[in-house]
Order: structure tokens, then sequence, then C-alpha cells
């Protein structure tokens, strides 16, 4: 069995996990979510933590039960508190705008960046060059944030593009430029 699937995963104040044949739905004050689950997997829902197991001759399956466990952790942080992820431009000319469900990016190119944002995701903008993305989902903030430093990813010259706040860029050295012929 998984170390961590044999974790319970507590159930925070104003959270409510019910389950309807194999779909578990988490509800709370941000919004509610929804998981299917394999069938190898038992749940155990108690009041104040849920308890996962496997289905005798499923051992096999034992990576299914720490995978279902940090789901169902995540899907309770998500709906209680939310997940964020921050990205900061580094570029001279850079900018962001949120323009209803568009984000426009001015990166250096000769034309404006423009990225959906997805369903459930919150975008805020500050300074021109930060950028905030928040919501329920962790893989969806997750995966939104990924798509926007792709389109820019942070150069190792001048460390010019779009990283993550606190990422560190490994810088190189440009050119020597010495003149060896003389």
């Amino acid at each position: 069995m998984s170390r961590l699937g044999k974790q319970p995963v507590s159930i925070p104040q104003g959270v409510q996990i019910t389950q309807a044949d194999k779909t578990i739905t988490v509800k709370g004050s941000k919004g509610s979510l929804a998981l299917n689950i394999s069938a190898s997997v038992l749940l155990n829902i108690q009041e104040e933590e849920v308890v996962l197991s496997l289905k005798e001759g499923h051992e096999d399956e034992s990576n299914m039960h720490g995978l279902y466990r940090q789901l169902i952790h995540n899907m309770v942080v998500g709906v209680s508190t939310g997940f964020h992820k921050n990205l900061e431009m580094i570029g001279v000319g850079y900018r962001a705008i949120v323009q209803g469900k568009i984000l426009d990016l001015q990166i250096g190119y000769s034309h404006p960046t423009r990225l959906d944002i997805p369903q459930g995701v919150e975008v805020k903008v500050e300074k021109n060059t930060a950028i905030m993305i928040t919501g329920i989902d962790k893989q969806v903030v997750g995966q939104f944030a990924a798509n926007v430093r792709e389109l820019r990813p942070p150069e190792p010259y001048k460390g010019k593009g779009i990283r993550y706040v606190g990422e560190y860029v490994r810088r190189k050295a440009g050119k020597s430029g010495k003149n060896k012929a003389a």
C-alpha cells in the first residue's frame, strides 16, 4: 500500500464531501469540484476526515491509492482556500492586460499574443508586468501558468522573459570579445 494513500484527508469546516456511485463531489466556500475514481479504490467518508483503501485483490493498483488521496486532498484545499501562481515579466516593453476572458500579452513580438482564460480561473495583472493566476482546480491553474510562461521562457543571457516569482534563472556569460589576433 502507498504511504501517502494511508494518510487520511482532513475535512475543514465548511467543506462537504459526497459520493454518488464512483463520483466524488467536494463543495466549499469557493465552489465545487467533482472527480471520478477507480473501481479499485474504496472511500470511507467520516465527519472530519476521508480514509482511502484498496479493494481485496487490487494490490497491484497501489499507485492509484496515493494518487486519488492526493487528488481529493487538492480538491479539499481548492474549494476551501484556492490555489494561485504568480508570474513576472522581465524585459523592455513587456506588459500584460486582461480584457474580459482574454489575457493580452506584449512580449517583444511584432504582434500581441492573446490567450483565452480557462473556465474557473481568474487572472489579475498588477503594475503591467506581475500576473496572478488564481482558481480552485490546482491542475488548471498550474497548466495555464505553464502555458503563459511557455510563450516567452526566461533566456539565460539577460534573463528576459516570463518566469515564476522567485524562480532562479541560471545566467551564462556572453562572448568574451577579446581580440586574440594582435
